[in-house]
């Protein structure tokens, strides 16, 4: 086996050992399951989910949403969900008037309302825009769920729910993420749509 076959395999193990963890951590397997309940009682209330992150965390913000927005499972009417990641004028607008920071925070303050979730992504748990996004969350009555890496940094002060992934490294964190987000849009599917869980 030549070095490269050998990085390709550890590569994997690292990620399989990740969620090994997630899945060995009876603590986090609740707040995931937690998460999912309050989705679905925010859908049942009649109000929508909001994702955010930045970079990789964008793209898996736009992922989610697309899920329940779409499909996942099995065809069944669409579930409202908007990243906050994807309409560049607004983004733009909001970046150029007010600052980078600003730009899930404004959103929020003008698409957000008492009784959505917000779903903010960030692997260091210290980016400057979730962390305003959460503020909002905390004034207008928004329930919010963070992703993280293991040391959750300041969102775990701001979140409801701060899912911290046991890793350090950033690719292993946003695998872990996916399946998290995977993981929730299934529940909704599931329980809105499906025959629910049986046992």
């Amino acid at each position: 086996m030549d070095s490269l076959e050998v990085y390709v395999k550890n590569q994997i193990a690292d990620s399989i050992a990740t969620k090994q963890k997630i899945l060995g951590n009876e603590s986090l397997l609740q707040q995931i399951k937690q998460a999912g309940l309050k989705c679905i009682e925010v859908y049942k209330n009649g109000n929508k989910t909001l994702i955010a992150g930045n970079g990789g965390s964008a793209a898996d913000a736009q992922h989610i949403a697309g899920e329940f927005v779409s499909r996942f499972y099995f065809d069944r009417p669409g579930i409202p969900s908007i990243a906050l990641t994807t309409d560049t004028s607004i983004l733009t607008a909001i970046g150029n008037d007010y600052g980078y920071e600003k730009i899930f925070a404004r959103q929020l303050e003008a698409n957000g309302v008492k009784g959505d979730l917000f779903i903010g992504i960030s692997t260091s748990g210290n980016s400057k825009n979730i962390l305003e996004a959460l503020k909002v969350c905390k004034n207008k009555g928004i329930f919010s769920v963070g992703l993280s890496g293991e040391s959750g940094g300041a969102m775990q002060e701001l979140c409801d729910i701060c899912i911290k992934v046991p890793s350090n490294t950033t690719p292993r964190i946003q695998e872990s993420h996916i399946l998290i987000g995977h993981i929730l849009c299934a529940i909704v599917e599931e329980q809105l749509f499906g025959k629910g869980f049986t046992n």
